[in-house]
């Protein structure tokens, strides 16, 4: 959960600067955002509307782009061609630079998102290539594997939203309403709390949108596979005397055909971010719609018990679902958020807000039955509700003892959510993923209940200290977060508590920077993560015994270089995560998986013209204990031994507005099972694309165009973490205009 550093913060030069600001969006721009926003169930007048463009959406005169701090926004400046940023927000320590992070993250913007037209967050964070998916993109969520651990799959709810768990759409987060998607690597229990489902590899961060001082009114169309398209409205002013209100509203609407045999997709999403900078009280109010609709939701296929190899990939085209299979999803989510300076050096904030997500949907998982792709699927009427809410309270205050300065947060904190679930199974069916066969339609009836599955409450109190000398050239943070974890499962029938959990953890991290030269970095930590720990099962013959929430812990070493208007990084790091497994009857916490890495990371300006966004990770995720001769030492299920990704921008001299891109990513062979009999090969896919900056009829106006895949390869791009098999995309156009008025 995020201290006082409030996105959105207007230093008073860039108040002054827009007092003069014109306040007049086209009516035409108007009705198109009211009408997302109604469509996503967001209603807000057309007068409140505000929000300053990226810098780098403007057309340039010369293709060198300069490095300059995002201030209207509050956010750390961006790098290179500003797909990146300098910095980011590390939960309780806010706002920090790059080379002063005693960790690794990245930071995407905005300006990412536009260029790649990606439609999630997941579209972004893959270009790291500490991350892989685990699911599909035509599917009904997205999740994860961030440092060979998994992110996100199956109860989801693990993106944080402006440092706080609970307000993002808890399986898909549409990048709509990002202004920043930030990625911590490793386990971060310190700065975030615990994750709602106990992930440990990462966490990924959205940072909103927010009003800066210039208006904008910004309308984009866009075209892509089949006949999928669609248009977003982005509108932003500021108003009152000072220039202290501040208004963005983003909506969109696509609809359409997609690449995938028998798939359609509708989605709707409206947002609307408030917010107020005062002399001393600061404060933001952000209020999110989603919804998204798909007809044959793409599945991931199991393989069958006693399975001896892994059929090939299909065409990335085929799609086992049914054409009657469907899901919809529906996420509403607000956030509120205080700051209010007690004095000059001290700040105390606070932030309450919450989520609900329904899931209504009609489809089964595949499981693959031979060599030859044939499919036994079991389709089932599911319903979901879950229901969120979060709060944080906190100070934070600044002082010196002598020659070293202190920077001091305290916050607590606390999360609840509740699950329900209600399911009626339809009639098994049978095809192919080499040549699916369309069974006829089921209609299965919704279940006559949604009952209550699981409450959970977590509940933490964090201290923090930045000690910083010799003129920021060495700096220590310390700090300790002290987590209860409770929860209630209930009887689907009965309504009775069937197990509890209440148990508590104490997780530290100690980082150090040390800087040896201004452009050098050199950082290590010890951090560690929390999960919950298991209830012995009943068959073990300690059933019902209640563990104490697992510990990851991480080790890292690093260095951190800036060449000119690049930044490059070097770390190497160490993470085991324990686990409970059930040995002669008795159920115990003595399995670990250990997974050590090699990182080399590089954003930014090459040379004039040309820009760079890559990496490579070599990572060794084993078994390191378990109770199995046939597994232990094995690696890890979904666990590749190399990812790499490397992305070029070149900004043609001789065409102004003109700049030609392109990807490549490379992800090695994978296993499917704990045995490591069975596994998927290495994959390497290529994008090409081409922006074009110009001006029309006075108008800032940007075109875009992405291919991916290229080659149109088939594959398997993953193994989840419970060994079913992510398809591949297949090869896909996008293209797009955007005009800013």
């Amino acid at each position: 959960m995020l201290p006082p550093t409030v996105p959105g913060s207007l230093p008073s030069s860039s108040l002054d600067a827009a007092r003069a600001a014109p306040l007049h969006p086209l009516a035409a721009a108007t009705r198109l955002a009211l009408a997302s926003l109604v469509t996503a169930g967001i209603m807000a007048p057309a007068g409140a509307q505000t929000a300053s463009p990226d810098a780098a959406d403007r057309p340039r005169a010369l293709p060198e782009v300069q490095v300059t701090a995002d201030g209207d926004a509050g956010l750390p400046a961006t790098i290179g061609n500003g797909h990146t940023a300098r910095g980011g927000r590390l939960g309780l320590l806010g706002n920090t630079d790059t080379l002063n992070a005693p960790l690794s993250a990245t930071s995407y913007t905005s300006q990412m998102v536009q260029d790649q037209q990606a439609v999630t967050i997941a579209d972004i964070v893959k270009n790291d290539s500490s991350v892989r998916l685990s699911g599909h993109s035509g599917d009904q969520l997205d999740s994860f594997f961030i440092r060979g651990f998994p992110v996100g799959d199956q109860n989801s709810g693990e993106i944080a939203f402006d440092g706080v768990y609970g307000i993002a759409p808890n399986y898909r987060v549409l990048a709509d309403y990002a202004e920043r998607i930030e990625l911590v690597k490793g386990p971060a229990a310190l700065l975030f709390g615990m994750s709602p489902a106990s992930s440990v590899g990462g966490t990924i961060n959205i940072v909103p949108k927010r009003a800066t001082s210039a208006p904008l009114t910004r309308i984009s169309a866009d075209v892509g596979p089949s006949a999928q398209g669609g248009g977003q409205i982005d509108l932003s002013r500021r108003f009152g005397p000072e220039r202290q209100w501040g208004v963005r509203i983003n909506g969109s609407h696509h609809q359409g055909d997609t690449l995938l045999d028998n798939q359609s997709r509708k989605a709707d999403v409206g947002a609307i971010a408030l917010d107020y900078q005062g002399e001393r009280l600061r404060a933001t109010m952000d209020a999110i719609a989603q919804k998204e609709s798909v007809d044959a939701p793409q599945r991931r296929p199991f393989l069958a018990a006693g399975a001896t190899a892994v059929p090939a990939a299909p065409d990335g085209r085929r799609n086992v679902s049914q054409p009657w299979e469907w899901f919809e999803t529906t996420d509403r989510s607000l956030l509120l958020r205080l700051e209010y300076d007690l004095n000059d050096q001290t700040t105390a904030f606070a932030s309450a807000g919450g989520g609900r997500t329904r899931v209504d949907r009609l489809f089964g998982n595949p499981t693959l039955l031979n060599v030859q792709g044939d499919t036994s699927t079991l389709p089932q009427r599911f319903q979901f509700e879950v229901d969120r809410s979060t709060a944080d309270a906190g100070l934070r205050t600044k002082f010196a003892t002598g020659s070293i300065r202190h920077t001091v947060t305290l916050q607590a904190s606390t999360y609840h959510d509740r699950l329900g679930r209600g399911s009626v199974n339809g009639t098994t069916v049978l095809s192919n993923i080499y040549a699916p066969v369309n069974s006829p339609a089921q209609n299965v009836a919704a279940p006559a209940q949604v009952a209550r599955v699981a409450d959970t409450e977590l509940s933490s109190i964090a201290l923090a200290d930045t000690l910083s000398m010799l003129d920021d050239r060495v700096q220590l943070l310390l700090g300790v977060r002290r987590q209860r974890v409770e929860s209630d499962n209930f009887n689907t029938t009965t309504g009775a508590v069937a197990s509890s959990y209440d148990q508590s953890a104490v997780t530290p991290l100690a980082g150090l920077v040390v800087k040896p030269w201004q452009n050098v970095a050199l950082y290590a930590n010890y951090i560690e993560g929390l999960s919950k720990g298991d209830i012995a099962p009943a068959t073990a013959s300690n059933a019902g015994e209640v563990f104490a929430p697992y510990k990851a812990k991480q080790k890292e070493i690093g260095a951190k270089f800036e060449w000119g208007r690049m930044i490059s990084s070097l770390s190497l790091f160490e993470i085991t995560k324990p686990s409970g497994q059930q040995t002669n009857g008795l159920f115990a916490v003595d399995a670990k998986q250990r997974n050590r890495g090699v990182e080399l990371n590089a954003s930014g300006r090459v040379v004039p013209g040309v820009s760079v966004t890559g990496g490579v990770t070599l990572l060794q995720g084993v078994l390191s204990q378990t109770n199995s001769a046939a597994t232990q030492g094995k690696k890890a299920i979904g666990v590749p031994s190399v990812q790499a990704n490397l992305g070029l921008e070149w900004d043609l001299p001789w065409v102004p507005g003109l700049a030609l891109s392109g990807g490549i990513t490379h992800t090695g062979k994978q296993y499917v099972d704990r045995a490591n009999t069975l596994g998927i090969p290495s994959w390497t896919t290529a994008d090409l694309g081409a922006r074009y900056r110009t001006q029309i009829a006075g108008k800032p106006t940007t075109f875009r165009a992405n291919l991916r895949n290229v080659a149109d390869r088939a594959y398997w791009a993953s193994v989840s973490q419970y060994g079913s098999l992510v398809q591949g995309a297949p090869r896909s156009l996008v293209v797009s205009a955007t005009v800013d008025f």
